[in-house]
């Protein structure tokens, strides 16, 4: 048997992955850990952190999607999976293995070992994309595919996540692209809005430059932007930030001082994330095909023009279907019709 460890130089990394002495650290959904290999079997060591909900990591091997079940029983214990048996013996394969979901788990990569003998990983690719988002971007509830055009099941537990799925993971394969998901369910610009981490809600504001960023996870740590520079950016919030915690009457316009709130520290995210990426970078933004206020999108085409004034390279994009599309999350097909209509347009800004 061949063991390689999490620091092996076989082993490609994609996302914001906290490298440490004990293992790979996983946070942010659609990070991923991809080998290549001769031999029949592969295993990784693994320790996890289940939060909440039915959880599974992302697995494609030879590419074919699967998933490994995780139980919360095991939480903190070194654990040995299989990710691929009985495979064929004389030819390289790969597997990928990946955080199919947001802030429900957490987990460590200790590494990986095979029967056989391991490869040069997989190249990455020569285009880099990265996306700050919500629920949509993390691709939750996309699974549901019985669901298309309608409310959530009521027995959404996270099951039906898979960032494989999400229009950004999408988006990023049309253009043969490397991309980093910085997407949280539920999350909103401003603290104490939306969904995310209630009662005490957590807003991008505090975790777009975080690398661990939600406290069942461990201590806050800073995500190094030097690692990854992409070629485009894209945001897409706006989406929760009408839910103040309350009630539904007591939700949020955009309009007056919030709006004018809301408005300056969106552009303090962006400005925050402009600040490490070259100067003509494009940044487009974006909500998606869930029905929501207009008064949103119209926010955000001020935004647009007023970092444009600035001298950003900004654009807004609005979907064929933008906020008209679905009353639930966004399921495959709906997700894929994004993706499609994303790609077409980050290739006339790229």
């Amino acid at each position: 048997m061949t063991a390689i460890s999490s620091q092996s130089d076989r082993i490609r990394y994609t996302g914001r992955i906290d490298h440490q002495p004990d293992g790979a650290h996983f946070y942010w959904p659609g990070s991923y850990a991809a080998v290549r290999f001769t031999g029949t079997t592969l295993s990784c060591e693994i320790t996890a952190n289940v939060v909440w909900g039915t959880v599974c990591l992302g697995l494609i091997v030879d590419g074919r999607l699967s998933r490994v079940p995780l139980n919360k029983e095991n939480n903190g214990k070194k654990m040995t999976f299989p990710l691929g048996e009985w495979l064929e013996p004389d030819q390289v394969h790969e597997v990928m293995l990946f955080k199919q979901m947001d802030c429900s788990n957490s987990y460590v990569l200790h590494g990986f070992t095979t029967d056989g003998a391991f490869c040069e990983p997989p190249e990455k690719e020569k285009t880099r994309l990265e996306f700050y988002g919500d629920s949509v971007t993390a691709g939750a509830c996309v699974e549901a595919v019985d669901y298309v055009g309608r409310t959530d099941p009521s027995s959404n537990d996270s099951s039906y996540d898979n960032a494989w799925w999400a229009y950004s993971w999408q988006t990023a394969r049309l253009l043969n692209a490397e991309c980093h998901l910085t997407a949280q369910g539920g999350i909103a610009v401003l603290p104490h809005t939306g969904y995310f981490h209630y009662p005490a809600q957590i807003g991008m504001d505090e975790t777009w430059d975080r690398l661990c960023y939600f406290p069942e996870a461990g201590a806050y740590t800073k995500w190094d932007f030097s690692r990854f520079i992409p070629h485009a950016v894209v945001f897409a919030l706006g989406q929760n930030d009408h839910h103040n915690a309350l009630t539904e009457q007591d939700d949020l316009k955009c309009e007056g001082e919030h709006k004018a709130l809301w408005k300056s520290e969106y552009k303090k995210i962006a400005r925050g994330v402009m600040a490490h990426y070259p100067a003509r970078t494009p940044f487009v933004f974006i909500t998606t095909l869930i029905r929501h206020e207009r008064e949103w999108d119209e926010a955000i085409t001020e935004i647009v023009a007023e970092l444009k004034a600035e001298g950003f390279n900004a654009h807004q994009y609005l979907f064929r279907r933008n906020g008209d599309g679905t009353n639930g999350h966004p399921r495959i097909p709906e997700q894929t019709e994004m993706a499609e209509e994303l790609a077409a347009f980050l290739k006339t800004v790229m």
